[in-house]
């Protein structure tokens, strides 16, 4: 039986260092390979590559007629039909590009859409990827009907009343796109309802919430799989996880809590992505605690990292309590980094586990006290705001009253302290 295997599609990348970008806008040899890794992660193959330096970008064709000519020799000896730029590429430059060379033409924003369109796999991360594609169609859409308005008397330039039917089209596609992007909004704003009342009931149930943040590849797959004995896929492949997982994790002998793995991160991560994720990465903002996991054995982790605690800030999640996770210790051959929130790890042995679930305990039990009370049943009212605001970890009625042994909230002993047997108010140091 003939073996018939799909062929890849090949590609040139293109990347561009001008002076005039800001500096983490610019295309190094590091965003090049993870240009190339992202390439393969869609399926394609990265068979050549094409770096440019310029004073600024060239308005026409982005990186002037000169590379462009080197790329179409390229393109024509590897027999390739995509090329990829590191860089966004505004409408009109794609357009450009996509006539120059011949063949398709993707900035890394229109890649990594293909590769989360591709992941996708809950209705919500496919409604989420399906808005932030529209919203990057909408304004190239004028490049695409090109071919229309040459049917036209004089093009897209007309006389007045002599339009054909490009324009009309390019309108009626507009209309029918600003349409799908409002119904795709309406749907992903009862989505976050949803998410709300589920958020609300683990409030009331006092199940803490601590998500796994970091850049792609990093190993948060992993590591959830090491803390909570999962076996949730962890490819060493980019956005291997594009959907929230969540766990619960016993994290000592009296605290349960939910862990939540997230979308990696990435530079130059396209801003309508963001604003799409945005109902999946809220959760980031509720969590309890965050652990940013960094894959310390990458050359670029520091630069990796400070892409995720800017993503981080403009979620609004730059005040929650933060552990940097530093992973694959056991590949670093550096100094180790220190420091009262920093626990280095290997995921993939279980190496460093205990010490991060350690370190997770004691910022959860911060202010939290471990109490047995004893109620009377003239002051049961108590008990349902100790069932709404605390963690009630076991209820026995008697003869006499309800023992109740509960983990509760500073603001919350000062309601229930008198219901501690034998419990006596500390003195300050002045008296």
């Amino acid at each position: 039986m003939e073996n018939i295997e799909i062929k890849k599609e090949r590609a040139v990348l293109a990347g561009l260092s001008a002076y005039s970008m800001d500096e983490h806008e610019r295309s190094t040899e590091i965003s090049m390979e993870e240009l190339a890794a992202l390439v393969e992660t869609a399926g394609g193959e990265a068979v050549a590559m094409v770096m440019q330096n310029r004073a600024t970008p060239d308005p026409r064709s982005f990186i002037g007629d000169g590379k462009v000519q080197e790329m179409k020799e390229l393109i024509a000896q590897n027999d390739c039909d995509l090329a990829v730029f590191d860089n966004e590429l505004s409408p009109s430059q794609m357009r450009v590009l996509s006539e120059d060379l011949g063949v398709k033409v993707l900035d890394r924003s229109g890649l990594i859409l293909d590769i989360f369109a591709q992941r996708a796999q809950t209705k919500e991360g496919q409604l989420q990827v399906e808005l932030a594609q529209y919203k990057y169609l909408l304004p190239r859409l004028i490049g695409m009907w090109t071919h229309l308005e040459r049917q036209t008397a004089s093009g897209g330039s007309s006389p007045i009343g002599t339009r054909g039917p490009g324009e009309t089209q390019l309108e009626s596609d507009r209309r029918h796109i600003r349409r799908k992007i409002q119904k795709l909004e309406e749907e992903l704003e009862e989505v976050r309802k949803v998410r709300s009342t589920q958020r609300r009931k683990r409030e009331k149930n006092s199940m803490p919430v601590v998500a796994l943040v970091g850049y792609t590849n990093a190993g948060k797959s992993t590591l959830l799989n090491c803390l909570t004995d999962s076996d949730i896929p962890a490819n060493n492949r980019l956005f291997d996880t594009l959907d929230t997982t969540t766990r619960r994790l016993k994290v000592d002998e009296m605290q349960e809590v939910l862990l939540s793995d997230t979308v990696g991160f990435i530079r130059k991560l396209p801003h309508h992505l963001i604003e799409a994720f945005k109902a999946t990465l809220e959760e980031l903002s509720y969590a309890d605690v965050l652990l940013h996991v960094i894959d310390i054995s990458n050359p670029e982790w520091e630069e990796q990292a400070r892409v995720v605690d800017d993503l981080i800030r403009q979620l609004g999640a730059e005040a929650t309590p933060c552990i940097r996770v530093y992973n694959k210790c056991d590949q670093y051959l550096g100094i180790l980094p220190h420091g009262e929130d920093v626990v280095c790890i290997s995921a993939k042995s279980g190496e460093g586990a205990d010490r991060l679930l350690k370190r997770v305990s004691e910022l959860l039990d911060r202010g939290r006290k471990h109490v047995n009370l004893e109620i009377p049943y003239a002051a049961a009212g108590i008990i349902d705001a100790l069932n709404r605001e605390a963690q009630v970890l076991s209820t026995e009625y008697t003869d006499s009253g309800i023992n109740i042994e509960a983990i509760v909230q500073p603001e919350m002993f000062g309601r229930i302290k008198a219901y501690i047997p034998g419990y006596v108010e500390p003195k300050e140091d002045w008296e």
